[in-house]
C-alpha cells in the first residue's frame, strides 16, 4: 500500500490556508516602511499642517483672511524679491554649470579633473548657511582678504567701484557658490548622453563646430537645461540660513517674513506665516513638476 502524498503540498498552497497567506506576504514593501514613514512625518504631515494653518485664525476658526492677506503690498514686493533673486541665481548658476561641464566633460581634460570636479561640487552643492555667508564676508567683505589685496596690490576698489556684497547682486553671487556645483552634478549625466556618432555625422555633412551645438547639442540637452533651471529656481527659493545670516532680517525674501511671522516678538502671526509657507509649497511643486516632466523628455531623447 502507497501513501500519496502530492496532497500535502497541495494543501499548504491552497489560497486559504495560513502557510499560503504567511508566504504570499511581499517582504521587499518592508524595506521601505521607514522611507514612508519618514516622508509622513517630515513631508506630508507638515503640509498638511501648513494646509490647515493657513485656513484658520488665532481661535482656530475657518477663514480666508490669510490667503487675501497674501496679496497685501509688503508680501507681494517679498515674493517678487524672493522670485527675482531665485531667478537670477538659478540663471547664472545654470550657465556656469553648463559651461564647466562641457569644459570638463568634452572638452577633453585629463579623467582627475572630472573626478576632482565632481567630488568638489558633491560638497560645495551641500555647503550653505551661516559658514557660507562667514566665508564670503571674510572673503569679499569690505575688510575680506581679497578686498584688501585688491586695493593694496593693484589698487582696485571693489566698494568704491559699485560693487557691494551686502546687496541684491551680492546675495545672488553667494548662492552661486551652491548653485553651479549642483549644476555641474546634474547637467554631467547629460553631457555623457550625447553620442559621438552625432557629432561624426554632422561633421561629415560638413557642418562646424557651432552648427553641431546650434542644431544638434543644444536642442538635445535643452530640456535637461531647463529642468536644471527649474530645480535651481527652487533649491534657491526656499533658501534662509545663508540669505538671514548675509543680510539680517531687513532683506525681505519669503522665508525671512515667513521666520518672522512665526518666530517674531512684533510680526507674529503663525497662521499668516502657514499662509506663505502655503504659497511658498505651490510655487516649488509647480517648478518641482515642471522638472519632472521635462527630465523625462530628456531621458527620452538619451534613450
Amino acid at each position: 500500500m502507497t501513501i500519496d502524498t502530492s496532497a500535502a503540498p497541495s494543501e499548504l498552497r491552497h489560497p486559504g490556508s495560513p502557510a499560503a497567506r504567511f508566504g504570499s506576504l511581499d517582504w521587499n514593501w518592508l524595506g521601505v516602511v521607514p522611507f514612508l514613514a519618514f516622508a509622513f512625518l517630515f513631508l506630508i504631515g507638515p503640509v498638511l499642517y501648513l494646509v490647515a494653518g493657513a485656513f484658520q485664525n488665532a481661535e482656530g476658526q475657518f477663514t480666508f483672511a490669510n490667503i487675501v492677506a497674501l496679496g497685501s503690498p509688503n508680501i507681494v514686493a517679498s515674493f517678487s524679491l524672493t522670485i527675482r533673486l531665485s531667478l537670477l541665481s538659478a540663471f547664472m548658476g545654470a550657465l556656469a554649470g553648463l559651461l564647466l561641464g562641457q569644459a570638463v566633460i568634452l572638452g577633453g581634460l585629463p579623467v582627475w579633473v572630472r573626478g576632482a570636479f565632481t567630488t568638489f561640487s558633491g560638497v560645495a552643492s551641500n555647503f550653505a548657511g551661516v559658514p557660507l555667508a562667514f566665508a564670503f564676508i571674510a572673503t569679499l567683505g569690505r575688510l575680506g582678504l581679497v578686498t584688501v589685496l585688491l586695493k593694496d596690490l593693484f589698487g582696485i576698489n571693489l566698494y568704491a567701484s559699485g560693487f557691494n556684497l551686502f546687496s541684491f547682486l551680492g546675495v545672488s553671487l553667494v548662492y552661486l557658490y551652491f548653485q553651479l556645483p549642483l549644476m555641474f552634478l546634474i547637467i554631467a549625466p547629460a553631457l555623457d548622453g550625447l553620442r559621438a556618432e552625432w557629432r561624426e555625422a554632422a561633421e561629415i555633412l560638413g557642418a562646424t563646430r557651432r552648427q553641431y551645438w546650434r542644431m544638434v547639442g543644444l536642442p538635445v540637452l535643452l530640456p535637461t537645461i531647463l529642468g536644471c533651471f527649474l530645480l535651481l529656481f527652487a533649491n534657491a527659493f526656499g533658501t534662509l540660513a545663508t540669505v538671514y545670516a548675509l543680510m539680517g532680517s531687513g532683506f525681505d525674501v519669503v522665508p525671512i517674513v515667513l521666520f518672522q511671522q512665526i518666530r517674531g516678538n512684533v510680526l507674529y502671526n503663525p497662521n499668516l506665516g502657514y499662509a506663505l509657507a502655503l504659497g511658498m509649497v505651490v510655487i516649488m511643486g509647480v517648478s518641482n513638476t515642471a522638472y519632472l516632466i521635462l527630465r523625462n523628455r530628456a531621458e527620452r531623447w538619451q534613450k
